[in-house]
């Protein structure tokens, strides 16, 4: 019988029930070395956990995160909370000795984001931040490509657009997300975040960012009761808004790379619209989510006349991930990247090793983040 690894999740709301079921699925699919227990899921209404509780699967339902952090029962924290309680969440989880993973953004700022990274550094447990697109196959063969010099030995250009349509609408409320005492920063920190992940994980390390940020709706209506999505509902009173709708940089990797990338939620008809471009020396791949399940590759070995974009069906048995799951040509969606990704987690705090992205990946992130918002700030070149 195979040893068990127990799980408390803080949070319930969109991600809880993408970690739910990613914890749910993983041992299923994956030939993970242990079984794992959805243990406790904490969150601070009583009566939503408790309904949580039930639709996702968990066995136990508490209103007190510290419950969950100190019980001796539970091997790993999950951390989907709102930005302003990761640092304090997964700080107390590294002193109680629990493997952490947390969503992103790691912290509200560069000084959380060291803490989070010296506490789990000083108790030596397996971290990860949860940058699930990094595991969609077709850009884990992208990785794969890259490193293996396919695209050339230098790499030129990496592009990136993350668009979204969802806050438009000057009458939607003011939610978490767009209160930056909660969430850091809007746009910026919420999806931009996950295009810079896919850049430094592709490409490398970012040297230097020039940008602008935007905030187009000043004030919005205060909201009628908790909420932070599209269902939230509105009061008549206003409040500021005090995070950024869209950002735009450009930048340099230390490798000479040049970087240009651009996140807005003002995108009208754009729901999750992530799209990125690599050229090399030799080729260019192209991703875009809404066709996730394919890669463009483009190779300048071709003969001349039958050169041209290549569609790669990322669904083989030899592609990253792909065979944990259907025959070729069965194509996966959103949910699966995060089953792959906490499958890949599992096996790491199973062998003690780490895992990237890691704390200090998110931290890595985090001074890129600082930097570009610097820049917008100052309207000048910023270091990372």
């Amino acid at each position: 019988m195979k040893k068990k690894l127990s799980v408390g999740m803080i949070g319930y709301n969109f991600m809880g029930k993408a970690h739910s079921n990613a914890w749910r699925q993983a041992g299923k699919f994956f030939d993970l070395p242990v079984d794992i227990e959805l243990h406790t899921i904490c969150g601070r209404n009583p009566s939503a956990v408790e309904k949580a509780k039930t639709q996702l699967g968990w066995s136990k339902a508490v209103t007190d995160w510290r419950e969950v952090v100190n019980d001796p029962a539970i091997d790993i924290i999950d951390i989907t909370t709102p930005n302003d309680t990761h640092a304090e969440i997964a700080i107390a989880a590294a002193k109680a000795g629990k493997a952490i993973l947390c969503e992103k953004p790691l912290g509200m700022d560069i000084p959380e984001c060291e803490a989070m990274v010296d506490a789990v550094k000083k108790a030596r447990v397996v971290n990860m931040v949860c940058h699930n697109y990094r595991r969609i196959p077709a850009i884990a063969l992208a990785k794969r490509m890259i490193d293996d010099g396919i695209l050339g030995d230098r790499i030129f250009h990496y592009r990136a657009r993350y668009a979204q349509d969802w806050i438009i609408d000057p009458n939607f409320p003011l939610v978490w997300r767009l209160q930056s005492k909660i969430a850091g920063s809007g746009t910026h920190g919420d999806i931009n975040a996950h295009i810079i992940d896919l850049g430094r994980y592709l490409v490398g390390d970012i040297k230097e960012v020039s940008a602008l940020m935007e905030t187009f709706i000043k004030e919005r209506p205060l909201l009628a009761e908790a909420g932070a999505g599209l269902g939230a509902k509105a009061s008549k009173k206003m409040g500021k808004v005090t995070v950024d709708d869209a950002v735009s940089w450009i930048g340099r990797f230390k490798n000479g790379a040049i970087a240009n990338l651009e996140a807005t939620r003002f995108a009208y008809g754009r729901k999750n619209h992530i799209t990125l471009e690599v050229n090399g020396s030799k080729g260019s791949i192209a991703f875009n989510f809404e066709d996730m399940n394919r890669l463009e590759y483009y190779n300048s070995g071709d003969p001349e006349d039958r050169r041209g974009f290549r569609s790669i069906l990322v669904t083989e048995g030899v592609h990253p991930y792909a065979g944990a799951w259907w025959p070729p040509g069965h194509i996966i969606g959103y949910e699966h990247t995060f089953v792959n990704t906490f499958a890949d987690f599992v096996k790491a705090v199973v062998s003690g090793k780490s895992v990237q992205p890691t704390f200090a990946d998110g931290l890595a992130n985090e001074r890129v983040l600082a930097a570009v918002e610097k820049s917008a700030k100052t309207k000048s070149w910023i270091k990372v």
